[in-house]
């Protein structure tokens, strides 16, 4: 039998595991969103806070992600920062199975320079430059107000972040995605920042 340790015991219940957060915390999100008009989710996520910009240099290639659904957009923080001048990356994988890379987005309006990448989200082209970004905005599912972070299971952005220590990370998230506590690993990265549509978690 299954011994949930000391803090489950006292609880008299098994601590739940990261998966068993992800599946809770998906569900509480799906509910969030699909509760929200779809002509305010439009307004949502539009600018960047003005704080936050001050973690932005003048010359700063930013990574961005195409957003999933229910995941925050990240959509109209490309377009606002691509017309402030700065350069700008998005995720890519080469197949499901492969490690994730950063590729120069030279279209945030049109996506006219991306396709459809193995998980089903809009990538840049197998032809557009590899680019390591500066400030990274990132997806997740869960987040505390010190940063920590869980996301999808791959470990992607973790790896990723791991590699390119020192790397401005922020995570864009709705409200309903802060929990008190996340179970830590040694390979989990703290984010720099979280973004709400309230409010400003950080810099941390």
């Amino acid at each position: 039998m299954h011994d949930p340790g000391p803090a489950g015991r006292r609880q008299g219940r098994r601590v739940p595991d990261k998966n068993q957060i992800r599946t809770r915390l998906r569900g509480e999100r799906r509910a969030h969103v699909q509760a929200i008009p779809a002509a305010m989710r439009a307004l949502i996520f539009h600018r960047p806070p003005a704080p936050l910009l001050d973690l932005v240099p003048d010359d700063a290639t930013i990574g961005l992600y195409a957003a999933g659904p229910f995941e925050a957009p990240a959509a109209s923080y490309a377009k606002f920062f691509f017309e402030a001048g700065h350069a700008l990356a998005l995720p890519r994988f080469a197949t499901r199975n492969a490690g994730m890379e950063f590729a120069h987005h030279e279209d945030p309006f049109e996506e006219s320079d991306c396709e459809v990448g193995p998980f089903g989200l809009m990538q840049p082209l197998s032809g557009a430059e590899t680019v390591t970004p500066d400030l990274l905005f990132v997806p997740l599912i869960g987040f505390t107000d010190t940063g920590a972070r869980i996301g999808q299971g791959g470990g992607h952005y973790d790896r990723w972040l791991a590699e390119h220590p020192g790397t401005v990370a922020i995570g864009l998230a709705w409200d309903v995605q802060k929990v008190d506590a996340l179970p830590l690993e040694p390979h989990d990265v703290p984010l720099t920042a979280v973004v709400t549509p309230t409010r400003l978690y950080g810099p941390f």
